[in-house]
């Protein structure tokens, strides 16, 4: 299993309203997602992000699956440019000694085929994860 992770701050004139839609639009997004087996977005406590998800993944193919689907690089177009600040990372129990190779080659692959996204990641104020283009990872 992969427990994908991500925490985020929006921009400070990100309504409360605009909030609130963001993570309701996430949730149905995810959703629309067959390889995402589970799913918690909310509130992130404890730290300098607003707000965060985990999302439950089978394998390193639903992974691919999950960061090419079309629901993720909608809600990536939607969501992106609402926030200042993102992190991303993952948790696995998969015993492929190659796995974090794996990972980095989905990000890879996903931002040289999926230029605009690659650009939004990159508008950032702030961004630790898999690395994106002009930057590496944290």
């Amino acid at each position: 299993m992969i427990y994908h992770s991500i925490r985020f701050t929006l921009k400070p004139e990100v309504t409360a309203g605009e909030k609130t839609a963001t993570a309701a639009k996430m949730r149905e997004l995810f959703d629309r997602i067959p390889a995402v087996k589970a799913r918690v977005v909310g509130p992130d406590f404890g730290g300098k992000y607003e707000l965060g998800a985990v999302l439950v993944i089978e394998d390193i193919e639903g992974y691919a699956e999950y960061m090419n689907h079309p629901a993720h690089l909608e809600l990536d177009r939607v969501g992106l440019p609402l926030v200042e600040r993102f992190m991303s990372s993952d948790i696995t129990d998969d015993p492929d000694p190659e796995i974090g190779a794996k990972i980095a080659e989905v990000h890879r692959s996903r931002f040289a085929n999926v230029p605009d996204i690659a650009e939004l990641i990159s508008g950032l104020a702030e961004y630790t994860g898999s690395a994106a283009p002009g930057r590496h990872a944290s």
